[in-house]
């Protein structure tokens, strides 16, 4: 392939990141082509295509090459297909994220993997990527690859957010958004971690899945939820709020943080990003904390491997359960990404 083709293939964009590994993953020519699911423009799902491209050649040094089996879409991806996100690629690049499959070659200098091995790794919807080994977690006996694909980003992201937040056994989180990938991910590491959890979401089929989650409290929050909060803490409000929606859903929480309390910026949802109004933290002494998995991975990768070794031991002893909510095949994608959009998800959607 010429340095000018290059240029323009659409994995040279692949790149995992918010809730996303921040690794670009490289390919190069190979024989026979592989499916993906590609952006080819800024827009809608409507816009995406399934298309054969280049697959990719033997692994470079440090490298792995997977066969993905499952991939993970996240709310993230509409974001950036419609050239909103932080981190924004330019077209045309793999849409999708993490994902779980089988390791069909090793580079040089690479310990630790054989061919044949279970994996969590980066890639989106593509069939088969050449992906740094040290963005890729081996997967224990027992564990399935769907199950793999489910927790992923989402749980690594609920876990860096609530170290970041210091959240302590006995404290109150208030997780919105909590039937989403990322909040559910939030209601479960919450529990394990000791902390009393009010969870809200948008309507009370999804309160309903939450509260079997574990969330001890649980909110409708189309009607407001300050008072609510407030009320079931004595007054105090939440130690710690997880807040993946932004918007009105943050300013509201401005009002409903403990002193000392934290507040988790994890994403905007609702397509607004909120304006902290700094007298409200300073008379309660508070913080608001705004973090990415990305910068996580790039910044401190020994902290990110060991959150991701950490997650994988409480995956393997059941300690947390990822939730899948669907499962589409990549020439689904369109109706795949219609649920996240119209909010009907709670959990993971995977693309087989």
């Amino acid at each position: 392939m010429s340095s000018t083709a290059w240029k323009k293939h659409p994995l040279r964009s692949l790149i995992c990141s918010p809730v996303e590994t921040s690794v670009l993953v490289s390919f190069v020519s190979g024989t026979e082509p592989l499916k993906a699911v590609l952006c080819e423009k800024f827009g809608t799902p409507k816009d995406l295509v399934v298309k054969d491209i280049d697959p990719p050649g033997p692994p470079a040094p440090g490298e792995l090459q997977v066969n993905l089996k499952v991939r993970g879409i996240a709310f993230s991806d509409l974001v950036r297909m419609a050239g909103n996100y932080q981190d924004t690629r330019e077209p045309p690049y793999v849409v999708g994220g993490d994902g779980s499959g089988v390791v069909t070659a090793v580079g040089d200098e690479v310990a630790g993997f054989t061919t044949g091995d279970q994996v969590v790794a980066p890639g989106g919807c593509v069939e088969i990527v050449n992906v740094p080994a040290s963005a890729v977690t081996k997967l224990p006996d027992g564990i399935d690859l769907e199950a793999a694909a489910a927790f992923g980003n989402n749980y690594l992201t609920a876990l860096h957010g609530l170290k970041l937040a210091r959240l302590q056994s006995g404290e109150t989180l208030l997780v919105h958004g909590a039937a989403g990938g990322v909040g559910l991910a939030a209601v479960d590491m919450g529990k394990m971690m000791g902390a009393r959890v009010i969870a809200t979401a948008s309507s009370d089929a999804k309160l309903e899945v939450v509260k079997e989650f574990g969330a001890d409290e649980i909110i409708n929050y189309s009607d407001g939820f300050r008072d609510q909060v407030k009320e079931l803490t004595g007054g105090l409000g939440a130690d710690v709020i997880y807040d993946p929606v932004g918007g009105d859903i943050f300013d509201e929480s401005m009002r409903c943080i403990a002193p000392y309390g934290r507040i988790l910026i994890v994403g905007f949802t609702s397509g607004r990003a909120a304006l902290a109004k700094t007298n409200h933290l300073l008379v309660k002494d508070a913080s608001v904390i705004g973090y990415s998995v990305g910068t996580l991975q790039q910044r401190r990768p020994e902290l990110a491997r060991e959150y991701a070794d950490t997650l994988m031991d409480y995956l393997v002893k059941g300690r947390i359960k990822p939730h899948i909510s669907h499962r589409f095949t990549m020439d689904e994608i369109v109706d795949a990404y219609q649920v996240i959009s119209d909010r009907q998800v709670i959990g993971k959607v995977l693309i087989l």
